[in-house]
């Protein structure tokens, strides 16, 4: 008998009003309710506007609460994928009050040609909130969580809205095994490779041809680090990308260039420096340093938050895992 068939499995059946929305909601072929029994380990079937949940008691009562709340986003118009569906799993088991509509709707940007930019979780929920409310916000944690491109999001929202006056995008010109002096072509071409990755999310945010528009007339600024120094940035939406590669000097140079009606997202992982040896990460001490300064605010991220492919966070745990074996065993 299978598990979620034994008699002491509990049984919840949910009443939708309408058909056409809860078929929405299921998906075609059923796939988004597939993907619930598949996180949730129950049963799950549908019968006209019914849908029948069998199982332990506590992850029925979770699918549940997740399907009552993902049915309201449908209905409000949203389209609900699979991934969405085992979004909204992980947000209940970090959270069970949390309120997944209010996450997911949660409308950061509107982009010409991809889907309105919204958090994919609690952690990216929280750090968009963070940067509405703070003046300087760091995003800590692993590639692919969202840190750089929701802060764009974020930063071009604010320029839209007239919030700011303009954007300045950074990063450290700093990879490992190589050195600008021994790329080819003038200062621009050698530190370009750098910044592609900005310049991409900002492309994707907004039509190209309007992107440079505001790069020529200065209201969008993408510049190596080493560019900010003696600079006071008024008035501007400040990202720091890559900040694990940034210098102590060059981290204390950055954060004292913040002036007035600014706001600055410091975003990095303190695990991938490409710093030299016995050189200290600025990210690294500014974590230690500025902790408890009121006025900012330390976003984390985890594996769990990745929005890649679901091997990425597989990988990235593998790694981890390797890491603590060999600090254990130094």
């Amino acid at each position: 008998m299978n598990q979620a068939e034994a008699p002491e499995a509990t049984r919840e059946k949910i009443t939708f009003e309408e058909n056409a929305v809860l078929a929405q909601l299921v998906g075609p072929g059923d796939r988004n309710l597939k993907a619930l029994q598949r996180e949730l380990g129950i049963n799950a079937h549908t019968r006209g506007n019914e849908v029948t949940l069998v199982g332990a008691q506590e992850p029925v009562l979770m699918a549940q609460t997740l399907l009552g709340q993902l049915y309201g986003m449908v209905r409000r118009g949203f389209d609900v994928t699979t991934e969405e569906v085992v979004r909204a799993v992980q947000v209940l088991r970090e959270d069970p009050t949390a309120d997944v509509q209010r996450i997911f709707t949660d409308t950061v940007l509107v982009t010409p040609s991809t889907a309105p930019v919204t958090p994919k979780g609690l952690a990216q929920k929280r750090y968009v909130d963070a940067i509405r409310r703070s003046d300087l916000v760091f995003g800590i944690g692993p590639a692919g969580t969202g840190k750089t491109y929701l802060a764009m999001a974020m930063a071009v929202s604010f320029l839209l809205e007239h919030k700011v006056k303009r954007i300045v995008l950074t990063r450290p010109a700093v990879e490992a095994g190589e050195k600008l002096g021994f790329l080819p072509g003038d200062l621009a071409e050698k530190v370009n490779p750098y910044l592609r990755p900005l310049y991409d999310a900002l492309h994707d945010m907004m039509d190209m041809r309007r992107a440079q528009h505001m790069v020529e007339r200065g209201q969008i600024e993408v510049a190596p680090l080493a560019f900010m120094r003696g600079r006071t940035l008024n008035g501007s939406f400040v990202i720091l990308d890559e900040a694990q590669n940034a210098t102590s000097e060059q981290m204390m140079m950055f954060l004292t260039r913040l002036g007035f009606d600014s706001k600055a997202v410091v975003t990095g992982d303190v695990t991938q420096t490409d710093l030299p040896e016995g050189q200290t990460s600025g990210l690294s001490e500014a974590r230690e340093l500025l902790s408890q300064i009121d006025g900012l605010q330390f976003c984390y991220f985890t594996e769990r938050d990745v929005v890649r492919h679901p091997l990425v966070q597989k990988i990235i745990r593998a790694y981890e895992a390797r890491k603590q074996k060999n600090n254990r065993g130094a």
